[in-house]
């Protein structure tokens, strides 16, 4: 997995009435060009390192191609380094920064919107919101998990931030199993980008639904985070911040249980509270 890059800078630093030079480092972010079929699809900022994962994760989201066996080939930028065992990866495109996923047939589903895209906003110029409900299916019972268990997944998921320690600039999408062993972790200075990431990498790897698992993401928990999550069939969905009152209403109606204000050992449980074992 390539890690994000951090790029080390010279900073002023004010601190106890007296300046200083120190060295900072400050994440990366630049813009993808997403193509589908040749054809220019989104613009969106991300934090260079798994563009195949992040477009075909934001493919799966938008319903355009749900499984690995649509996407016949994906071209990416020669200096990307990105290939794949899994998937014909062709690293022929001259200019920088772009991927084009080739689909074997027509797309499942044709884009109604621009899906133009920024790190802080996912869903930025939807038509009608009622779109993103498309294709949602009710989440099936379990798993059952320990409450107790959630607190250590934040942990375990910082530990793997090695850009964020540096930085404090990036978020984490972790993905565990019910026992809360870790099946993969996606930095991103956009926490949607890192939700598709993991999303792509387990379509990559034939593994959605994820069923029986559990997301935690380090930032709040929006509707476009609780859509992909559902979508991507992950019936426990666990944030460090705060829940919208339409990420609350999409988890009640679909049966995904919503953790919210994970810290420590407290968390508030906002939908399908069922699934934590008392």
């Amino acid at each position: 997995m390539a890690k994000p890059s951090a790029p080390g800078i010279r900073i002023r630093k004010w601190a106890s009435g007296e300046w200083t030079d120190a060295p900072d480092a400050v994440v990366t972010e630049e813009p993808l060009q997403l193509l589908l079929n040749g054809r220019p699809l989104s613009v969106l900022m991300r934090t260079p390192g798994e563009d195949v994962e992040l477009a075909l994760g934001l493919m799966f989201a938008e319903g355009i191609a749900r499984s690995i066996d649509e996407v016949r080939l994906v071209r990416v930028s020669a200096e990307s380094g990105e290939s794949s065992s899994a998937i014909n990866v062709d690293a022929s495109i001259v200019e920088s920064n772009q991927v084009d996923i080739h689909l074997a047939a027509a797309p499942r589903r044709k884009p109604e919107r621009s899906m133009l895209s920024s790190s802080a906003c996912g869903v930025c110029g939807a038509v009608l919101i009622e779109d993103l409900r498309r294709d949602l299916a009710v989440l099936p019972a379990g798993p059952a998990v320990d409450p107790s268990l959630l607190g250590g997944l934040v942990e375990r998921m910082r530990s793997g931030q090695g850009v964020f320690e540096r930085t404090g600039g990036l978020h984490a999408a972790g993905l565990f199993d019910a026992r809360g062993e870790l099946i993969c972790m996606r930095e991103d200075v956009g926490r949607h980008n890192a939700v598709d990431k993991v999303v792509g990498r387990m379509l990559v790897d034939r593994l959605l639904p994820a069923k029986d698992s559990i997301l935690v993401v380090s930032g709040r928990a929006g509707y476009e985070i609780v859509q992909k999550s559902i979508t991507a069939g992950i019936p426990m969905l666990a944030a460090v911040g705060a829940p919208s009152s339409l990420g609350v209403a999409l988890s009640r109606e679909f049966n995904q249980t919503l953790v919210g204000f994970l810290r420590g050992e407290r968390f508030n449980v906002y939908a399908a509270a069922d699934r934590l074992a008392r």
